[in-house]
């Protein structure tokens, strides 16, 4: 149990590194997911075209939305962004800079999908085989003499070798090849967009916005850093309140057991130093409450905190009242008296 609660904190300790690994595997996992993935071209005019662009958006969307979900900043996200202002007003530039954040990993296996789907051509010739210009590649004198539905008929059976019948019209390796080609130099032309598109994200605009882009980074952590803390915090007062919970129900049956046995209790006499130890281990894990000790109580700071969290200005108390926080400046200095009593 202890080995994996310090790899749980390891993880949490580098969450930078680990989201980055995932990332990474998710986008090896795409390119082997399309490499399994048995591409069957319907080869009908009417459906060539739905089915190649279902292939093509539609695993990026879902690693996309599986990229997020496995980001444990989305909820963080969503919290910050949904929270009532309170004492505490939101910052629309770190919502941005963390989304994009998260979007920024999220996007790199759909890039992987898209430019693997692209250079593998599969794909492409599918959706496009009914627009090859016969007149160039096949034999253009008798396009003429063919009805448009019976063209598009013959040019969709182009990705399925085992029925195409129109090599007397133009040959398949011909508009294969020509096709492959074209998705191959957009697949490289979209590798080399979304390279320099990540290295001016990551590289040129915090070159441009320095002073903004420190300010998002820090309040992004920030926030990151206060609800790890408030977590384990809750978790520790939870861990002291069952612990306090259940000393005292064990004293009270233990009391109960006394009332009932007296006579058994007297006959056995002292018992030693345990129950010294006992009331001091109480005591430190009462300490640990920090004076909430009922559930009423925890319920309303766990409101107040969500409502109403507390503002980013230190070195000036505040008191908490009702679901706020009470004061909005220097609180007014006190007037000392000093009573002298002389002994008669």
């Amino acid at each position: 149990m202890d080995k994996f609660r310090m790899i749980f904190q390891f993880l949490q300790s580098n969450q930078e590194s680990f989201m980055n690994g995932i990332c990474g595997i998710m986008a090896l996992a795409s390119a082997q997911m399309y490499s399994a993935f048995d591409f069957n071209c319907p080869c009908l005019p009417g459906y060539n075209a739905a089915y190649s662009a279902g292939i093509l958006l539609v695993p990026p969307l879902v690693l996309f939305l599986l990229g997020l979900v496995m980001n444990n900043n989305v909820s963080m996200l969503a919290e910050e962004w949904k929270r009532p202002p309170g004492r505490r007003a939101k910052d629309p530039a770190v919502l941005r800079y963390m989304f994009c954040s998260m979007a920024q990993r999220a996007l790199i296996a759909p890039v992987v999908w898209v430019a693997v789907t692209l250079l593998d051509g599969k794909c492409f010739l599918c959706a496009f085989c009914t627009a090859v210009p016969v007149s160039l590649l096949g034999n253009g004198s008798l396009v003429p003499g063919l009805p448009p539905p019976e063209l598009a008929r013959l040019l969709a059976r182009v990705p399925c070798p085992e029925i195409y019948d129109g090599d007397w019209l133009l040959a398949r390796e011909v508009a294969v090849r020509y096709l492959r080609c074209i998705s191959q130099a957009l697949g490289w032309s979209f590798v080399l967009l979304t390279t320099l598109l990540a290295f001016v994200v990551r590289s040129v605009r915090p070159c441009f916005t320095q002073a903004a882009f420190l300010k998002s980074k820090y309040w992004s952590h920030y926030i990151d850093i206060e609800r790890k803390l408030f977590d384990e915090t809750c978790t520790e007062h939870a861990k002291a309140f069952a612990k306090v919970c259940i000393q005292q129900f064990f004293e009270a049956m233990n009391h109960d057991l006394e009332l009932g046995h007296a006579h058994g209790a007297l006959a056995a006499g002292p018992t030693g130093s345990a129950a010294p130890a006992a009331t001091e281990g109480a005591d430190e894990e009462r300490e640990k409450l920090r004076g909430i000790t009922d559930q009423g109580t925890m319920n309303r700071l766990l409101t107040s905190w969500h409502e109403c969290k507390p503002p980013l200005r230190l070195g000036q108390e505040e008191l908490l009242v009702g679901n706020g926080w009470a004061g909005g400046g220097p609180r007014p200095s006190r007037k000392e008296v000093a009573t002298y009593f002389s002994k008669v």
